[in-house]
């Protein structure tokens, strides 16, 4: 069976390489993440409530300078100066902790850095996709794309726990930098892939600067219903998932003890999310997205939620729980984020790269604080599990009515753009 929807040869090509650029990408991450939580616990568990409230004003300080950078950049130079920053930083990284400079303060800093590295890496990769491919390209392709991420989701930790058995945990660092610069290779192969209608159309569109200021994707945002729509869309995925990982952890908590089983259980659930995410991608996401659309795509995850949500609200339990989480980070990564992703390749470049970062990177992170508190706030308030979980269900309700407006919205602009398009290239 052949793993890629059908496509051009050029379009083929552009989705291969971009399937190694997520693949070497993802298992940097994951290379990193393993030490991102032991210098989270080494920097003081009582300090990460801090630690994530820092991660969100390094990101919206960070914002406008990379909204400066890419305003004055084009897209080649814009992914080069921000993947070879990062490994630069990775370097730092390792030399700092060779020479073992303020262990408790490094492992802070580690920990924040490591949590902004992958928003922007990745929002970045996915915002060089919508500006790569088209909209109907897409749809049949981002999901073979993201297939690439799961894949280096499932081979980063296996890579961590093969080179422990010869290597010091620091040294991992070094390896992260390798596959950050894979990725980056990936990446500059990708820009000279021909566009599968305009041969030439790729290599010169990353050399175009993007223009426009370092503030342009704060107004950009709030000129544009659109934009907020795709705001809108995260806050509520980012309610959602954080009521019910915190249900999780309560549930958890009280029922299975030991540090081992825990582990041992979230381990199990996130095998079970990634092989299962992986064989959706590379055979059934391109195919569905194309048949059912981007709205009813995006509104799977929604539509689930609030299904799951009802049940909690009659049953809360922790299998139920761990069976929702399941569910759920699979319908995301296997079909709601590739869809999501397309609503992005009808914006203008600028936007795809600044205010795409402003409403992935900054809005998201924005929007786990607010959940987080408002979830403590209801808790407070004398609301049982059951009862949250009720409130979340017609809230759900809405967001999934926001993805299929969000679905006709995206296709009205597909066809503007098509028709527009005809009329330039017209004898």
């Amino acid at each position: 069976m052949n793993l890629l929807p059908s496509a051009e040869p050029a379009a083929r090509r552009a989705a291969l390489w971009s399937f190694a650029y997520f693949l070497t990408l993802l298992a940097g991450y994951y290379v990193l993440r393993p030490l991102r939580d032991q210098m989270g616990i080494a920097g003081g568990v009582r300090h990460l409530p801090w630690l994530f409230s820092a991660t969100f004003l390094v990101l919206l300080a960070a914002q406008p300078l990379y909204g400066a950078l890419a305003a004055r950049l084009s897209r080649r130079l814009l992914v080069q100066a921000v993947y070879h920053f990062f490994a630069l930083d990775l370097l730092l990284f390792w030399a700092a902790s060779w020479a073992g400079l303020a262990p408790p303060l490094l492992a802070r800093v580690f920990f924040v850095w490591t949590s902004v590295f992958n928003l922007f890496a990745v929002t970045l990769f996915w915002s060089v996709m919508a500006d790569t491919f088209s909209n109907e390209e897409g749809q049949r392709l981002f999901g073979f794309i993201g297939a690439g991420g799961t894949a280096g989701a499932l081979l980063g930790p296996l890579i961590t726990l093969v080179l422990l058995h010869w290597l010091a945990p620091r040294e991992l660092l070094l390896i992260a930098a390798l596959f950050l610069e894979g990725a980056l290779f990936c990446a500059n192969r990708l820009e000279h892939a021909p566009s599968a209608d305009h041969p030439s159309a790729r290599p010169h569109r990353a050399e175009a600067p993007l223009g426009g200021g370092a503030f342009g994707a704060f107004t950009a945002l709030l000129r544009s219903p659109y934009l907020l729509g795709l705001a809108g869309w995260i806050a509520g995925q980012s309610l959602a998932a954080t009521v019910l990982y915190l249900t999780q952890a309560r549930l958890v908590a009280a029922s299975v003890h030991g540090a081992g089983r825990q582990t041992a259980l979230f381990a199990g659930m996130d095998a079970a999310v990634n092989l299962l995410t992986l064989l959706t991608q590379l055979f059934l996401t391109g195919r569905l997205i194309g048949r059912w659309g981007t709205g009813l795509s995006a509104a799977l995850l929604p539509l689930l939620y609030a299904a799951g949500f009802l049940a909690l609200a009659a049953h809360p339990a922790l299998g139920l729980v761990i069976a929702l989480q399941i569910a759920q980070r699979w319908t995301n990564f296997a079909f709601a984020n590739p869809a999501r992703q397309v609503f992005f390749t009808v914006l203008s470049r600028e936007e795809k790269f600044k205010a795409k970062n402003l409403i992935d990177v900054v809005f998201y992170r924005a929007s786990d604080a607010v959940s987080g508190w408002l979830f403590g706030l209801l808790g407070a308030a004398g609301l049982k599990l059951a009862a949250i979980a009720l409130l979340m269900a017609p809230l759900s309700a809405l967001w999934a009515a926001l993805s299929v407006v969000l679905g006709r919205a995206e296709r009205r602009r597909a066809g503007a753009g098509t028709a527009l398009h005809a009329q330039e290239t017209a004898p």
